[in-house]
């Protein structure tokens, strides 16, 4: 090896050490992080269940809770309610919930006025909902998601071990046709193996608002939303990455816990979308920028160097070595974390992802920073 270093010239000694340095660091988070979802099982599970209190927020949202709030409402769990907040919505949801709750006792929904001279996003929706609880479990989900089983909150409820506050699970999206939807698909895969993987870590650092629970008296023990309100995204993940730590923290993987979402079907939809959730990334505690930072990092300089070697025609042999290496790491555990999420039909274009969604953020990145314009919640 020593022989062999010497042999090549220095520029290409650097990028092979840069290369397998990135390799490294890639295998790591994916045998050390991404692999831990995938290998979740329940060891032990909460049999006494606490009532609990379904929250979801809606604007505009008459189709979507028509369709969905049926199977909410009809989960095999012994004692629950629903909260539906209708958000200044200005079709038919008034009406719907009205009728619904005629048909179910545990329905309840309260309405936020319109109102010309107060601005708000949806994390007053979320306080007024969370203020309206009857009980202290809370489940959040979003009027365009439905759960996957009838059992989904006793799944939920099932992880409340051990003195834990807070419930982290995976809300997936529909398979449909086109290209978009498997980009939305794996980009939504590939954030549930990070934020899954260090919670499972012990560093949990997000949530999803589409499938997500905590206590109510976490949210009032603490700051609530006080200190990011003023921005439209961040109920789920800014709170979580305030108030989550390794001892509160569960997460829950088996296949009843799931829901499931419609995505968009147009591009600028899901870019609009995108650019709002990735305005909270930069309030983020320091230690998680950085290891979110030192994953994007590292696969950057992967591909970078990878391409580097190629173009001065380094070694091959020991290049697609260290290449393939990583590129069957990466294919083993993403098809273990599909199967353990209920995913499928993107698998083979996940090299094609890996290198495609990086560009896509970053290019949402930056027209969030020159775009200042606020953009409602709905």
């Amino acid at each position: 090896m020593k022989q062999f270093l010497l042999d090549i010239p220095f520029e290409q000694q650097v990028l092979f050490a840069v290369f397998l340095f990135a390799t490294i660091i890639q295998s790591i988070y994916y045998y050390f992080v991404f692999l831990r979802p995938a290998r979740w099982k329940r060891k032990d599970e909460n049999k006494n269940h606490e009532p609990l209190s379904v929250i979801i927020c809606a604007k505009n949202e008459h189709e979507n809770l028509k369709i969905n709030l049926p199977k909410i409402l009809s989960q095999k769990y012994e004692k629950f309610e629903v909260i539906v907040v209708n958000d200044c919505s200005e079709d038919d949801t008034e009406m719907l919930l009205g009728e619904l709750e005629q048909k179910h006792r545990n329905l309840r929904h309260t309405t936020i006025e319109p109102d010309n001279k107060f601005f708000h996003g949806k994390k007053l929706a979320v306080t007024i909902g969370i203020k309206s609880a009857k009980y202290n479990q809370l489940v959040f989900t979003d009027a365009d998601c439905y759960p996957v089983s009838e059992n989904w909150l006793n799944e939920i409820s099932k992880s409340y071990l051990d003195n834990k506050q807070i419930v982290l699970a995976y809300g997936g999206y529909e398979k449909g046709k086109g290209l978009l939807n498997k980009i939305i698909r794996f980009d939504t895969l590939f954030i549930g193996m990070q934020y899954l993987g260090f919670a499972l870590c012990g560093r949990p650092y997000m949530g999803i608002g589409r499938n997500l629970s905590y206590l109510k008296q976490i949210f009032f023990s603490g700051t609530g939303f006080s200190k990011h309100y003023k921005l439209l995204s961040g109920d789920d993940d800014l709170f979580i990455n305030e108030n989550a730590y390794k001892d509160n923290t569960a997460i829950v993987l088996s296949k009843e816990s799931f829901t499931k979402s419609k995505p968009q079907i147009k591009y600028r939809q899901w870019a609009k979308q995108k650019k709002r959730h990735l305005t909270t990334g930069k309030y983020y505690k320091f230690e998680d920028k950085f290891f979110i930072g030192l994953e994007q990092s590292s696969r950057l300089l992967f591909y970078i160097t990878f391409a580097a070697l190629l173009i001065l025609k380094a070694d091959i042999v020991l290049t697609f070595s260290i290449f393939g290496f990583r590129f069957i790491t990466q294919l083993l555990i993403i098809k273990l974390n599909m199967n353990k999420m209920g995913e499928k039909g993107f698998w083979l274009l996940t090299p094609l992802f890996d290198i495609l969604l990086p560009i896509i953020h970053f290019n949402f990145i930056i027209s969030n920073k020159l775009n200042t314009r606020n953009n409602k919640w709905k």
